[in-house]
Order: structure tokens, then sequence, then C-alpha cells
């Protein structure tokens, strides 16, 4: 299964995407303001160019799990991106991705965040 992954911020939206058979992440160029008309079309538009049958949204938790503002933000961006494409779109923990990010010296940082959000999921158990 192919997913689209979002590490969602109101400046950049980091975006990484999975292979075919769902095992290996490669992150994207970041799309800029994400939550604006011009940057929720290029969104969908990746959607649709990746053939991806899931949208995965980083959700960012607090070290606790507790929900922030920014969290909040996430959860209604869901809900616009959910509108406009035709396949799910989920939330997943994000926690300490972008740190991870950091870690790898990449300069797209938002889109490695994106990948490595993308790569936990695809580990995880289902």
């Amino acid at each position: 299964m192919r997913v689209l992954a979002l590490d969602f911020g109101e400046a950049r939206c980091g975006v990484a995407v999975s292979d075919p058979t769902g095992t290996i992440a490669t992150p994207l160029e970041a799309v800029q303001r994400p939550d604006t008309r011009r940057g929720l079309n290029a969104l969908v538009r990746l959607v649709d160019e990746y053939d991806a049958e899931r949208v995965l949204l980083g959700l960012p938790l607090t070290l606790a799990g507790e929900e922030g503002p920014q969290a909040q933000r996430t959860r209604e961006f869901a809900e616009r991106l959910a509108d406009r494409v035709d396949v799910p779109v989920e939330l997943h923990d994000e926690r300490l991705t972008t740190r991870q990010a950091l870690r790898d010296g990449s300069r797209n940082v938002d889109s490695r965040a994106a990948a490595h959000l993308l790569d936990a999921y695809l580990g995880a158990p289902r």
C-alpha cells in the first residue's frame, strides 16, 4: 500500500511517500504554507500523483502524550484535507520525528521528519 506522510506546520508541510509495497519511505519536497488554497491543492495533487491509498498526518503530542494547540490545528487541517481527497486521512503520533530529522543533518528537515513518521508507521504491527 502506498502511503503519503505529512509533517504539518503552518509555514511548511514535510512530505514523504512509501514505495508501492509500503516498505521504504522517501522524503519529497516540502509544501509551503499548506493551510492555504495553493498549499492544500499541492497536497491533493501529490495524493493523486503518487496514487496514495492513505494519507498519514503526524499528530504533535507532548512528551506526556497530551494534545496541545498545535495538535488541535493539525486535527482541523486533517478534516479539511479529508474533505478534498478520496483516501483515508489518518493521524499518527509524531513525537521526536523532528528531533530525529535534525540528527540526520538533512537540510530538508520537515520532509525527513515526515519520512521518520512514515517509517514508524510502516514498521508498526497492525
